[in-house]
């Protein structure tokens, strides 16, 4: 297999890399943390695409002889049992989809899960031969079932993972150029780490989101009564202050003072040039004619990357800046990558998922990843008893 320069792809084991599998048991960590909906007082898959995106890797594995066990997390449970998180509607969804293929309970009731404990490690790998990683949105948690395993086992990625290393890698390499990042959401804090690399990396860094309004208040603008990390103002004056190019919403659409807010709700969405604000004020989504700057530099780009919303989209009155970053997407020419989360919503809602190059299917770890260079799910696969030695793979 002749794949390209990627030095993410340098010593990962992949599936032709694991031993002799017929007859042997395969245990497989998937992400099938998928949305439920209630019918008929019962619960059902609502989406089933991350679990058909899977079937590549479990049917290439079954061609091979193996029998096959996924394993997940859904939702949020403390550890424990908890019923609105039961994996019985993946369960049935999944042998329709696979039919052969079993599914352990949910990973994230046992505490071992998250702490990486050894005694869940071997309840985990009782009776497993190999191990495959295809969850590429939990792969930056240091869990049992993404690091702990490889450690015991001859495992490899998976074909999505595979994807992802190969696809994301190629902005850590040499990216066409100009590279912009548009980076939205509203928390300055979750994504400043990931700022600070990607100035190392970028031409143009582009700010929306709820997040843009601290940015405006390290400049010195009046946000009126507009999210801002008071916390993390220097962090961005820093940022400022870099001589990197970074685009800010030079106008903005505002909440008014004693306007309700909520899907529905029709009026008190004002646009504002400046982009200051009056006291009360609370900025929602960029304005116009910051959707367009925003789109210049996009359209005009031999690379970017988008991660998160523009503005508060399940708000019809504050989705037009989201609506507008995902069209620029579909009419760059360039490599588009749309870096997980809400940002892959909003491309969905608008039908424009096939209209980039690249949708992953991690929020959390694509940016981590580019952050960090790495991810301890990948680093436990290149330390796997089968993993090749680094330039082994031709």
């Amino acid at each position: 297999m002749t794949l390209p320069t990627n030095p993410l792809l340098s010593g990962l084991p992949l599936l032709e890399d694991l031993p002799e599998l017929d007859g042997r048991s395969v245990l497989v960590r998937v992400d099938f943390n998928v949305p439920l909906t209630e019918v008929d007082g019962r619960n059902e898959v609502a989406d089933d695409f991350r679990m058909v995106a899977a079937l590549p890797t479990l049917e290439a594995l079954r061609r091979r002889g193996a029998s096959v066990t996924v394993c997940t997390h859904l939702g949020r449970p403390k550890g424990v049992p908890d019923p609105r998180f039961d994996l019985g509607p993946v369960r049935q969804r999944l042998a329709e989809l696979a039919p052969g293929v079993a599914l352990l309970d949910n990973l994230r009731f046992d505490p071992g899960e998250t702490s990486n404990d050894p005694a869940f490690v071997d309840r985990l790998l009782d009776g497993h031969a190999a191990f495959v990683n295809d969850a590429f949105g939990v792969s930056h948690r240091a869990h049992a079932s993404v690091v702990g395993l490889p450690a015991r086992l001859p495992s490899a990625a998976g074909y999505l993972l595979q994807r992802e290393v190969e696809m994301l890698g190629r902005l850590l390499g040499s990216p066409r150029r100009p590279f912009v990042a548009v980076v939205g959401g509203s928390k300055v804090a979750d994504k400043l780490g990931v700022l600070t690399a990607l100035l190392d990396r970028v031409d143009t860094l582009v700010v929306g989101g709820g997040m843009a309004f601290t940015f405006l208040a390290a400049a010195g603008h009046d946000v009126g009564g507009s999210l801002v990390d008071h916390d993390h103002l220097d962090a961005c004056r820093t940022l400022l202050a870099s001589g990197r190019e970074i685009l800010l919403p030079v106008d903005v659409v505002a909440l008014e003072p004693g306007a309700a807010f909520g899907h529905g709700c029709a009026r008190g969405a004002v646009t504002v040039t400046g982009p200051d604000l009056a006291e009360g004020w609370q900025g929602l989504d960029i304005g116009p004619d910051t959707v367009e700057r925003f789109r210049r530099a996009v359209v005009a780009a031999g690379t970017v990357l988008w991660n998160g919303p523009m503005g508060v989209f399940e708000d019809e009155r504050f989705a037009a800046g989201t609506a507008g970053i995902a069209r620029a997407l579909a009419d760059c020419p360039g490599f588009t990558v749309v870096g997980g989360g809400d940002s892959v919503a909003a491309l969905d809602s608008l039908g424009l998922h096939g209209q980039v190059s690249f949708v992953s299917t991690g929020g959390g770890a694509s940016l981590e990843l580019l952050e960090h260079g790495d991810l301890p799910g990948l680093a436990a696969l290149r330390a796997a008893p089968n993993a090749p030695r680094a330039g082994d793979r031709r």
